[in-house]
């Protein structure tokens, strides 16, 4: 679906609370794939998130640069950053709400919700703005979720 990405086109990702494990390690894949496909990759979360992922990714070879979360919020929203994608990962309300803040501001951005957790059904169901939606129950095993988000880049295994 997707194309290899421009010459230093922006990629933001944004992390929500790290309480569910599938989420490090996705996030990971996912940033070293889209770096492969030549974005330039920013990762936006809170200290608990940037920490577990700084850790997992000491040599960043595949987070990239990183940001704290309300600081990447007001960057954007000052048009101080912008990107061409932005991946939002929604477990909760919180992350809902994250996703809906970027599609606001950042209108012309291809805007990816990857949603995931115990009620990934019911939490996707209220996504009432545009985007394209990766949607498992995922919680501990990342498979699932990995071969959805192939689907959506339009990576084959």
């Amino acid at each position: 679906m997707t194309t290899q990405a421009e010459k230093n086109e922006s990629a933001l990702l944004i992390f929500g609370c790290p309480e569910v494990p599938v989420q490090a390690a996705i996030g990971l894949y996912l940033a070293g794939r889209l770096a492969e496909d030549g974005y330039d990759v920013v990762t936006a979360g809170n200290p608990s998130v940037l920490a577990l992922l700084r850790v997992s990714d000491q040599k960043k070879h595949y987070i990239g640069k990183t940001v704290d979360l309300d600081r990447c919020i007001g960057e954007v929203a000052e048009k101080k950053r912008d990107a061409a994608l932005c991946v939002v990962f929604a477990h909760n309300d919180a992350g809902l709400s994250y996703a809906a803040s970027m599609r606001y501001l950042l209108p012309e951005a291809r805007l990816v919700v990857v949603v995931f957790g115990r009620n990934a059904e019911e939490l996707a169901a209220q996504v009432e703005f545009p985007c394209e939606k990766v949607v498992e129950k995922a919680v501990h095993n990342p498979v699932k979720l990995k071969k959805g988000i192939d689907e959506v880049f339009g990576w084959r295994a």
